[in-house]
């Protein structure tokens, strides 16, 4: 009798919102280790890690337009590894990925990152950068709250 053992990668909900000049993926995988992004001009981006149980995740993407490696970071917290992707130009895709069909249904958009195009110069930025009402002053609230509903 032969057993024959191969490692099976699995793929975690990934989460993606867009800017003019950049695109957030949001990997959900709690006490991710051994994390690592690859980000090539012409827009692959590749992704590895291994969860809590040292099962080991992975995906690729070749995303819609092509991106500066460079501009690639990535924050990994408890619950989720955060990529900002930097666009190889400014402007607003179309989709996330090059191919225009439908994609796997890891991939969905982030509703709490998002923020439409024409709403971008003003109000979304507090949420791009992370400003939490715990963060903001006294006098930004009111922009927070008019921000949390447009970009919702």
């Amino acid at each position: 009798i032969f057993f024959f053992l191969w490692e099976i990668s699995r793929h975690p909900e990934v989460l993606w919102a867009q800017r003019s000049d950049k695109v957030y993926l949001t990997v959900a995988l709690p006490d991710a280790k051994d994390v690592s992004v690859k980000c090539e001009p012409q827009g692959l981006f590749s992704f590895s890690a291994s969860g809590v149980q040292d099962e080991s995740y992975s995906f690729s993407l070749e995303l819609y337009g092509s991106i500066q490696p460079e501009g690639c970071k990535t924050k990994s917290g408890l619950r989720n590894i955060i990529c900002s992707i930097q666009k190889g130009e400014k402007g607003w895709w179309k989709r996330l990925l090059k191919s225009e069909e439908k994609p796997a249904p890891y991939l969905k958009v982030d509703w709490n990152r998002w923020c439409d195009e024409d709403d971008e110069e003003s109000t979304c930025k507090l949420l791009q950068n992370n400003n939490f009402p715990w963060k903001l002053e006294f006098s930004d609230w009111h922009l927070f709250i008019y921000s949390f509903l447009l970009c919702n």
